[in-house]
């Protein structure tokens, strides 16, 4: 453990935000699955819904920092062409 006050400090912040951008990665994934698994059920309107949400979610968590935003652009290309694949 750190001696210096700031030191510890930044420790429980460093600590919360470790936290917090994992629990949004994790909604990330799940957003994206969702999206998998209207593709693959074969329901494009499902599909096209999770992936404007999934969308969404993508460019928060880029806004906030807990992704980089060419990583959420990558993702969210990615998730588009899912459904455009189902024409």
């Amino acid at each position: 453990m750190a001696n210096i006050k700031s030191q510890k400090k930044r420790i429980l912040t460093a600590e919360k935000a470790r936290v917090r951008n994992r629990a949004v990665r994790s909604e990330l994934k799940t957003y994206v699955k969702k999206v998998r698994v209207a593709a693959e059920a074969g329901d494009k309107e499902a599909a096209q819904a999770a992936a404007t949400a999934a969308c969404r979610k993508l460019d928060k968590a880029a806004s906030k920092g807990v992704i980089h935003k060419n990583q959420a652009a990558k993702r969210k290309s990615g998730v588009q062409m899912l459904v455009n694949k189902m024409a």
